[in-house]
C-alpha cells in the first residue's frame, strides 16, 4: 500500500497573523500540506504566509467557494499562489448550498454541477492565455471569456498546471471529479461503504468516460476521530463527534449517506435541528453510526487505524479537529503523523 500524504488544517478561527507560526509547526512534525477552509475568513491570506514560512508543504483550499468570484479573479488567484509556492499549490473548490449562495453571497443558484464543470474549463483556458500569450477565446454554458490584454496578463510560471480538486457529496460531482480534476474532497461525512459504493465508482465511470484512469485523482479527506490514552479518555470524546455527525446528518445535502446505509434518521434530525433542540441531536447517533463514521481508536494506534480503515481509498488524509489539540508533545505529533503515512 502506498504511503498516504498527511495534511495540515489550519484553524481558520486561530487568526491570519498564526498562519505562519503554524505551517512552520506543520512542517517540524512532517505534514505534507497546508491547507485551508473557506468559513469565517477568506483562505487563500494564509496560504501566501504559509508559502514563504514554510516552502516544503504542498498547499490547498479545502475549498474554496466558487461562485461568488468570477473565473478570471480565481485563475488570478491561483496563478499567484503557484508562483509563489513553486507549483505546490492545489485549487480546490466548492459549490456551497443555495441558501449561501443567494443569501450570503447575494449571488445566483443554478446548475452547479454543470457549472462547475464550465467554471474548471473556463480557469483553464485562462490559465493557457495566461502563459502562452494566446488570445482569450473561451465560450461555455455560463462563462464567456473574450479579453486579455498584456497589460493585465500576469505572464508564464515555472509551473503552470495548477491541480483543481473539487469537493461534492452526490454522484455527480464525484464523476466530474474523474472527468476533468486531479482530485476529490470527499467531504468528512462519510463511511468507508459510501466511499466503496457510491464516490470510488463514480469517479471511476468519469475517469473512464474522459480516457483517464482513477490514479490520475487523489482523493482527499478529514478523518473524524474519536481517540485519548486510555478508555476514559475515548469514551469523554464520543459526545463531542456524535453531535457533529448529527448536524451533518440533519442536512439534507447529506442524505446520499444516510441512504446507503438505511439510516432513517435524517427528518428527525432535522426537526430537531428546525426547534433548535441540538442538545438532543447527539443521542440518535448510535455506536454503530459513530463507528462507521469515526475512526475510534486509542491514540498510539490511531495512525495505524486509519491506515487499516482507508488503505488506497484516500491518497491524502487530515485530522478533523485534531491537530488543534496542542497540549500533546510533538514527538507524539510526529509519531501519529509517521504512522498514518506509512
Amino acid at each position: 500500500m502506498p504511503p498516504m500524504k498527511v495534511d495540515f488544517y489550519f484553524d481558520p478561527n486561530a487568526g491570519l497573523p498564526d498562519a505562519a507560526t503554524n505551517a512552520v509547526r506543520a512542517a517540524r512534525l512532517s505534514y505534507d500540506g497546508f491547507f485551508t477552509a473557506e468559513t469565517s475568513h477568506e483562505p487563500f491570506f494564509p496560504l501566501v504566509l504559509a508559502s514563504q514560512a514554510a516552502p516544503e508543504l504542498t498547499l490547498g483550499t479545502a475549498i474554496a467557494v466558487a461562485f461568488p468570484r468570477s473565473p478570471m479573479t480565481m485563475a488570478q488567484i491561483a496563478w499567484d499562489l503557484a508562483a509563489a509556492s513553486g507549483g505546490k499549490m492545489i485549487l480546490g473548490l466548492g459549490t456551497q448550498v443555495k441558501a449561501h449562495i443567494v443569501r450570503r453571497f447575494s449571488g445566483e443558484w443554478v446548475s452547479p454541477g454543470p457549472r462547475m464543470r464550465d467554471y474548471i474549463a473556463a480557469l483553464r483556458a485562462i490559465w493557457n492565455t495566461f502563459q502562452t500569450g494566446a488570445p482569450l477565446k473561451y465560450e461555455g454554458d455560463f462563462y464567456k471569456f473574450s479579453l486579455m490584454t498584456p497589460f493585465f496578463n500576469p505572464g508564464p510560471i515555472d509551473h503552470p498546471d495548477i491541480p483543481v480538486a473539487i469537493a461534492g457529496v452526490g454522484p455527480y460531482m464525484a464523476r466530474l471529479a474523474g472527468e476533468v480534476c486531479q482530485g476529490f474532497h470527499v467531504h468528512p461525512f462519510h463511511t468507508v461503504r459510501y466511499l466503496d459504493e457510491v464516490v470510488i465508482p463514480r469517479m471511476s465511470e468519469g475517469a473512464k468516460a474522459a480516457g483517464r484512469d482513477l490514479s490520475d485523482v487523489d482523493r482527499i479527506s478529514t478523518v473524524m476521530i474519536v481517540t485519548g490514552q486510555n478508555e476514559a479518555e475515548i469514551e469523554a470524546g464520543k459526545a463531542a463527534v456524535r453531535s457533529q455527525i448529527a448536524f451533518y446528518a440533519s442536512t439534507p445535502d447529506y442524505l446520499p449517506v444516510l441512504e446507503t446505509h438505511g439510516w432513517d434518521i435524517g427528518e428527525r434530525l432535522s426537526s430537531l435541528a428546525r426547534r433548535g433542540e441540538w442538545a438532543e441531536m447527539g443521542s440518535l447517533i448510535t455506536d454503530e453510526m459513530l463507528n462507521e463514521v469515526a475512526v475510534v481508536a486509542p491514540f498510539d494506534s490511531l495512525g495505524q487505524a486509519i491506515r487499516d480503515r482507508y488503505g488506497d481509498r484516500l491518497q491524502r488524509v487530515g485530522y478533523y479537529s485534531l491537530q488543534t489539540t496542542p497540549e500533546w508533545p510533538e514527538a507524539i505529533w510526529r509519531d501519529l503523523v509517521s504512522s498514518t503515512r506509512g
